[in-house]
Order: C-alpha cells, then structure tokens, then sequence
C-alpha cells in the first residue's frame, strides 16, 4: 500500500529532476499521476473493505465456536441423563407403578366423594319435600326452607309472624306455624332451635331494652305457641335471639332490613335420624 502512495511522488521528481519539459510531455506525466492517485484510492478502500469483512467473519466464527460449545455440552448433559434412566430403569418401573397405584386410589376416592355428594343431595331433597309437602304456595311466599348438610333451616317473615313492632305472634300465622308444629311432631325425636333475627334498626320500647332483646323474646313466643297451642313437647324446644348481628342482605335497602328481620326454626336430625333418611334417599345415576 505505501508502494502505491510514493509512486506519483516519485515520478513527479523524476520530472523535476530532468528539468524542464514540453508541456505535452508535462501533461501526460499529470495524466499519469491522476490515473495512479485514483488507482490508489481504488486499492485502499478494497484494502478497508476487506478488513471490514475479516472482522465480520472472525465475529461470526466466534459465535459459532460459542455455539458448537454449548451444543456438545447439552449433548454431554443428555447422555449423562440418559445412562442414569438406563442404569436405573428397574428403580423407574417400580417408581411409575408406584405413582399409577396413587392416581388409582385417587380416582377411587374421587368417585366416592361424588357418590357421597349425590347421596347427599338426595338426602336433601326428601327433608326438603318432606317438611313442605303441607304448605300452601300462598305460605311458601313467607316461609324459606333450606337443607344444608342435613340440618333444616326455616325461615318465617317477620311481617308474617308478628304484629307490627311487637314480638305478640299475630292471628294469621296460628295455620302456617300449626303445619310447621305438625312437621316437628312427625320427627319427635329431632332437636328444634327457634332463633330470632333483626334488622339494624334501634328498638324504640321502653320494656324493650335492644334488638337482643326483641330477637329473644321473639323466639319465645313462637316456643309458647308450639307448645301451649299445639303441644310440641317443650324439652325438645331452644329459645334463642342472635339480634341483628346475622344479617342475610344488606341493612342499607329497606328490600334487605325485610330479610333480615326473621325468624328461623331449625331442626336437627340425630345420627340415626340420619341413616334413616339415607336408606330412603333415592339412587342417582352416574355419568
């Protein structure tokens, strides 16, 4: 490359050096010299551009040795892995019949908890039929009954039960709570809880000190009426109020403060009430 550089130089002295020349002999010697200097330019940027290339494929062939690397690695590793599978294959069959033996007793229990689910529901259902079959539609507007886990929950309006901002049972639900005390007769031997809920309305009764109080005696008079008027036997009756702290809706619509104010009649099977009620759940198909 300096080779290319001194050359103009070079002949540029040697005309120097002869002396004066012709102007036609001048001009040829610059003609000369600008052909050189462009050929010299020609071969320095082909001389850059070759060094451009080197760097790119020395970075190339880097990245390719760094790859060819980590690829015999990963090779390495899987052989490792794979002699280790093969030398103790006996321990992995034992080990997979081992984990297919769970996920059998898995499904096992799987099938029997849905079993056990259904039988439930059936369960439900014959409570739930058994204790409604007297009501009219018209009562079932103001009485909720739900089974949950065996245990019967029925809900009775307040508006239905009991005078307006009394805890005197009212007239009209002598026929529906005579039904309701005909249902707990049937099942003489089950425990019966009258629990009486509020709103969050403040009593405003001088003889009523707060909702405690009305949720109590509430209960109370509708344990008289069972068993004065319709002769539950009283020992398998419980009083009790849980005032307004058992809400079931929200206390800020009057639609809510309704539900709330309530009282619930809920009874409860005995063990062998209960296997007694299973014997006549119905069987549920399974899919």
């Amino acid at each position: 490359m300096k080779l290319y550089k001194s050359i103009p130089i070079m002949l540029f002295t040697v005309a120097l050096a002869a002396g004066c020349v012709s102007n036609k002999k001048y001009a040829e010697l610059q003609d000369t010299y600008s052909k050189l200097r462009e050929r010299n330019q020609e071969l320095s940027n082909k001389y850059q551009d070759s060094q451009r290339e080197l760097s790119g494929t020395s970075s190339r062939v880097k990245s390719l040795e760094e790859q060819i690397a980590s690829e015999k690695a990963n090779v390495t590793a899987l052989q490792d892995a794979l002699n280790k599978c093969l030398n103790s294959s006996s321990q992995g069959n034992v080990n997979i019949s081992k984990l297919v033996d769970e996920i059998n007793s898995s499904n096992k229990y799987i099938k029997q908890l849905v079993n056990a689910k259904n039988k439930s529901d059936s369960l439900n259902m014959v409570l739930t039929n058994n204790l409604t079959r007297s009501l009219s539609r018209e009562e079932l507007g103001d009485v909720d009954v739900q089974v949950l886990k065996g245990v019967v929950y029925i809900s009775l309006a307040d508006n239905m039960l009991y005078k307006s901002g009394s805890y005197e049972v009212s007239d009209k639900a002598g026929e529906t709570l005579s039904k309701i005390a005909k249902i707990i007769k049937d099942y003489d031997t089950y425990d019966v809880l009258i629990e009486g809920n509020t709103d969050n309305v403040p009593i405003a009764q001088t003889n009523i000190r707060n909702n405690w109080d009305l949720s109590a005696l509430r209960a109370s008079s509708v344990v008289q009426v069972l068993q004065n008027k319709y002769a539950v036997d009283p020992k398998r009756l419980t009083a009790g109020g849980r005032g307004e702290f058992n809400p079931i809706a929200d206390n800020a619509t009057p639609a809510g403060k309704a539900k709330n104010r309530r009282t619930q009649i809920i009874i409860t099977p005995k063990l062998d009430q209960f296997m007694d009620l299973i014997g006549k759940a119905p069987e549920q198909s399974q899919k």
